[in-house]
């Protein structure tokens, strides 16, 4: 009998804690480990607001995979994931490939959700991935750019959809990124507009009202347009269309509006709930004794009505449990249940202002913002140790934008 493979699909922040602690877990020849990622780049998400607005470098945002792992325990394979045979134990490669596995750990991360709303899907910028948010950026640009030609005001309204976390960071990105895009381009500030726009009461739905209300007032003061109890009825790439009646012309729509599981998951024959996969106390799949999930794709009830969130906290703390119940599995020893520990919630408004709640303690503006950074480096600490924070943060390239407005220069 041959070593046992594992298998991993997706090189998020679950997928990739997973491999390094079974780096460190497996002895030498106890198991095959692959991980499959479409990208040779892991690209950290909870960042990907900056990519959007342009206020940080590419290299502050993306790590190549390979470098991250290690040792010679784990194998990285670039390709792209298409199905997965139960009963035959094997993943299906875009590229026609087989890959047989033992044990599967499912880590695909999750798809945006547009709630079937005409011309979101066709039309509207996604905050769904490093590639997806470098095409905002680039797009800006060229709004910019053009309104040098034909004065178009609706190519300067930049609305984003949603207020929630991903939504109000991004208003954050902008709020620094756009004065400094009016200089380059040599734009009066004015002539800009940011339109945030939420179906909900108030921003950040779930938040205290003292982060509320210090966000509220802050985009406000930065002159953002907020739009909250409002929906969105439809979108043709130039224009808005709002269920109070109104519509805001706008050539840039960027859609923070929620998200769902991959889709690839509705076609790999287990068990959804909401567009996850069910997992038990331990993350194996409903129904089954050699497949895991953890992450965005997966189900993990907290409760009998509800699931915990797609967060990068929850995959990172899934992942700390599941390689090890993945290790135990192969030596045929107990598996750990699985506890969420919520160790608290910081969303940034750009640079220098955040709000949240750390270990249970309220915080806002400059010191919520130095926390945000401290929680960034701890991921990094998790993933690569000291020397990867240190790597990370002493960094000082260029942030996009600049680049980006040279080039078209």
């Amino acid at each position: 009998m041959g070593k046992p493979k594992i298998v991993i699909l997706g090189g998020g922040y679950g997928g990739l804690i997973a491999s390094r602690k079974l780096e460190k877990m497996l002895k030498n020849g106890e198991a095959e480990v692959t991980l499959v990622n479409k990208h040779e780049y892991h690209y950290i998400a909870t960042q990907l607001h900056k990519t959007g607005a342009g206020t940080a470098a590419d290299d502050k945002i993306t790590m190549n995979i390979p470098d991250l792992l290690k040792t010679n325990k784990v194998t990285f394979k670039k390709a792209t994931v298409e199905s997965v045979d139960c009963e035959k134990r094997q993943v299906g490669l875009q590229n026609g490939e087989k890959l047989s596995y033992d044990y599967l750990l499912i880590a695909l991360g999750f798809d945006v959700n547009t709630f079937g709303i005409p011309g979101i899907e066709e039309h509207a910028f996604k905050i769904k991935s490093f590639k997806t948010t470098k095409a905002i950026y680039h797009h800006i640009i060229k709004q910019f750019d053009a309104y040098k030609e034909d004065k178009d005001p609706s190519r300067l309204t930049f609305a984003v959809a949603g207020a929630g976390f991903t939504g109000v960071e991004l208003v954050g990105e902008l709020i620094e990124a756009i004065p400094a895009l009016c200089k380059k381009f040599d734009v009066p500030v004015e002539k800009t507009r940011i339109v945030n726009i939420e179906a909900s009461p108030s921003v950040l739905p779930g938040f205290d009202k003292e982060a509320i209300d210090f966000t509220t007032k802050f985009v406000k003061k930065n002159g953002v347009e907020l739009m909250t109890s409002t929906k969105i009825l439809e979108y043709n790439a130039i224009s808005i269309k709002l269920d109070n009646g109104s519509e805001v012309p706008s050539r840039t729509l960027i859609w923070s509006g929620g998200v769902r599981g991959n889709v690839i998951l509705e076609s790999l024959g287990l068990p959804l709930n909401r567009g996850r996969i069910e997992v038990d106390q331990y993350l194996r799949v409903a129904g089954t004794e050699n497949i895991y999930c953890i992450g965005d794709a997966a189900y993990f009830k907290k409760n009998e009505t509800s699931s915990l969130p797609p967060t990068a906290q929850v995959a990172i703390q899934q992942a700390e449990t599941c390689a090890p119940n993945l290790v135990a599995a192969i030596r045929g020893e107990a598996q750990k249940a699985f506890e969420y520990h919520h160790k608290g919630t910081v969303a940034s408004i750009g640079t220098m202002a955040a709000v949240g709640k750390v270990f249970g303690f309220k915080i806002s503006g400059l010191f919520a913002a130095f926390m945000k950074q401290v929680i960034e480096a701890r991921y990094l600490f998790v993933l690569g140790g000291p020397s990867l924070v240190l790597k990370q943060f002493a960094k000082t390239s260029k942030p996009y934008h600049q680049v980006a407005v040279q080039e078209n220069k």
